[in-house]
Order: C-alpha cells, then structure tokens, then sequence
C-alpha cells in the first residue's frame, strides 16, 4: 500500500493516503513555525466599529505582554524569582540539615555527626536570609557549602 503507480492499490485509497501525508506534513510544519516564532498571521475579521475615529483599542507603542513567555525580558521578574527561588531552597535545605541532625542525635553516633548536620544546616538559613536580601549568587554558593557540610558529616556516620 505505496501509493505507487505500478502497484495493486486502488487510485482513490492512493489518493487518500497521499493526501493523508500531505496533510499531516503541513500540520508539523505549521506546529514547527509557531514553536520557532514564525507562527502565520492570522485571518483578518470584519471590525465592526471600523469608522470609528475615537477607537484607541490600537496601541502600537505598548510593547506586548506575554504572561506565558518564560523567556520574558523583564529583569525584575527574573531577580524575584531569583531571589524566592534561593530563599525557599535554603530554607528547605536548612530544616533538612535540622531533622538530620535531631535524627542522628537519638542514634548512637558519633557526636560529630550531628552537628554536621546542624552546622550545614546554619549556613543554608544564611544563604536563605542573603537570597532573599538580593544576594543570590553568595547564596548558591553558601547552600552548596552547606550541603557539603552535610555531606561530610554523613560520611562520619
């Protein structure tokens, strides 16, 4: 079931499948360009109230809004999430260190393990409080000291 000439399908099955093809093409082509950006205009509708001199629904100065556009170019935008992003972060892995640490207390351990875990645990509440003061690059370098920290205080156990 080629669709080719010399074979034993019917022309109208050929034509449909052909046309099938065709179709599903154009369909990945359209979803290609509109993931690239290149999406097609699209049809002009009737205005109703074209005549209309007082109609300021055109803003061509207003630059335009995308709230679904991860990219966006707003700054602000990116250095608050920046700094929920630090601050959340340290502040889980802080109450982490913590649980760790009361964990390991009720063991038998040694008791350097624990405040490991506690000490890991101070440094991420730092990094929480500097990222959410602004400070997000020192605070991704505290929380990744801190969870060495951590780290290294499990491998005592």
């Amino acid at each position: 079931m080629s669709g080719r000439a010399d074979s034993d399908t019917d022309a109208e099955i050929a034509d449909s499948e052909t046309a099938a093809v065709q179709e599903a093409v154009q369909e990945a082509v359209q979803e290609a360009g509109q993931e690239a950006g290149q999406d097609e205009e699209p049809e002009a509708e009737p205005d109703d109230d074209a005549d209309d001199p007082d109609d300021d629904d055109d803003d061509d100065d207003a630059p335009d809004n995308d709230c679904g556009d991860p990219d966006g170019d707003d700054p602000a935008e990116d250095a608050r999430r920046a700094r929920w992003t630090a601050a959340g972060t340290g502040a889980l892995l802080t109450l982490a260190g913590l649980a760790a640490a009361l964990l390991r207390l009720t063991r038998p351990a040694p008791a350097l393990v624990p405040a490991a875990y506690a000490c890991g645990a101070v440094v991420c509440a730092g990094a929480a409080v500097l990222g959410s003061r602004g400070r997000t690059r020192r605070a991704l370098w505290l929380l990744i000291v801190g969870t060495m920290v951590m780290a290294l205080g499990d491998q005592f156990d």
